[in-house]
């Protein structure tokens, strides 16, 4: 009678949680204020408390840290050393009379360097200079945000950083084999659904309406002579962390090292001494600032995982009722209510997810390999078109777009991406 009192009292609060993020709550309080109401509600002894769901979790969550750290470093340099805004620029000259292809050109370079960098900080530079692109070949505000957000979101797949990010709850997951077979082809399902998003508005691009948009964004005149000139082979730089995984099995960090020294190397910033401390002293300590509020969060998000972990067992009755025992049956159940990651709900791992993905991952009723990918399906849906998303949330300010039309578009093609790639995820892993 305790035990189910007890799971009860756990839901409710998870529900009101929910409410809580619904109603634009702050994310890092809340996730801390649950970590405590879980571990009170659920009887969690006080020292085990302490060491299990405060100290432990963090602690070991230390790694991640470094993964994140690497990666907003490099997208940084990535930014700051002219090999992001040269590619874009090359991108912009190629497609000016053809705005359509313009436009794919920039979802193909937006994913490209997203394989690898990572970051609202990252986002927000790169952002500056593509958004204005595809504004001045003609599309609406609203089409360009959307398509740069899905574009954005589309490699996330196989990027690095956030797949160690998501495999704090899944420990047992290996970034590489058949789980990068899996991220790429799941990536071109996305990018391919982008490129199909935009063919179906096509007759919304208006060359003539450009330099209006432009200028309600602020964007008008920007002179084009800004860009520095960046020799060509820099431009493999992106794929560079990426590759070597594939290639030679090297761990994210130095991989991001070695392509963020070879970035430096080949834009001349290192052509002395004086010069190339001064550019690491200054894309190392942005690159930080750009992800403290993360990490913050990150650590609350944690503590409320330990928190989950530990009362698992207390909801493993309930997910052996209600979920199916075939792993198609639950792939297509969980592509179908795909939208439930939005505003950070159920699916979301960033999210309420946090307490899905610990319970679904501590009952031991799938395999890690499994449930990573099944998961990471509905969060990306989040990631690429949600109004929570840091990014996202800086796209609709700066773009001037309302969250309506913003949603609108993208959850229609992200709602049929979900599906397809959650099928992908039983082929791959069922």
């Amino acid at each position: 009678m305790t035990s189910t009192i007890i799971s009860i009292l756990l839901l409710v609060t998870f529900a009101a949680f929910i409410v809580y993020i619904v109603k634009g709550g702050n994310l890092m309080i809340g996730f801390f204020v649950m970590a405590i109401l879980w571990s009170v509600i659920g009887l969690v002894p006080f020292n085990t408390a302490i060491q299990k769901v405060f100290a432990e979790p963090a602690l070991n969550y230390g790694p991640t840290i470094i993964y994140i750290v690497f990666g907003s470093w490099f997208g940084r340099v990535l930014v700051d050393s002219g090999i992001a805004p040269a590619i874009s620029e090359q991108t912009n000259k190629v497609g000016k009379k053809k705005p359509l292809i313009a436009a794919i050109l920039v979802v193909f370079v937006t994913s490209f360097i997203f394989v690898s960098a990572y970051g609202v900080g990252s986002v927000i530079a790169i952002g500056v200079i593509l958004l204005p692109i595809l504004l001045s070949v003609g599309l609406p505000r609203d089409l360009a945000l959307s398509a740069f957000a899905l574009a954005i979101g589309a490699p996330m797949y196989i990027n690095v950083v956030l797949f160690n990010q998501i495999k704090a709850f899944f420990p047992k997951a290996i970034y590489g084999g058949k789980y990068l077979q899996f991220g790429m082809v799941a990536t071109a399902v996305q990018i391919i659904a982008v490129v199909i998003f935009l063919i179906i508005h096509r007759k919304r691009i208006d060359a003539s309406k450009a330099e209006e948009n432009l200028q309600i964004i602020g964007a008008a005149g920007a002179d084009e002579k800004q860009i520095e000139s960046v020799p060509k082979i820099a431009y493999v730089v992106p794929i560079i962390p990426v590759l070597m995984n594939m290639l030679f099995h090297w761990d994210a960090i130095p991989a991001l090292t070695l392509a963020t020294l070879i970035a430096i190397v080949l834009t001349g910033r290192a052509k002395n001494f004086k010069k190339f401390v001064d550019f690491l002293n200054s894309t190392i300590k942005q690159s930080i600032s750009d992800i403290a509020g993360l990490i913050m969060f990150l650590m609350a998000l944690i503590m409320f995982s330990g928190a989950a972990s530990i009362n698992a067992p207390r909801f493993k009755p309930i997910f052996e009722a209600i979920l199916p025992n075939s792993h198609l049956t639950l792939a297509i159940m969980l592509g179908v209510l795909a939208p439930l990651a939005l505003f950070r709900g159920p699916l979301h791992v960033w999210g309420a997810g946090a307490a899905t993905a610990a319970v679904l991952s501590g009952t031991g009723l799938f395999s890690n390999a499994f449930l990573l990918p099944l998961l990471y399906v509905p969060t990306l849906m989040a990631v690429s078109t949600d109004i929570t998303q840091s990014w996202n949330v800086w796209g609709l300010d700066y773009m001037k777009v309302d969250s309506k039309s913003f949603l609108k578009l993208g959850i229609p093609v992200m709602w049929a991406v979900s599906i397809i790639n959650e099928l992908l995820v039983y082929y791959f892993f069922g």
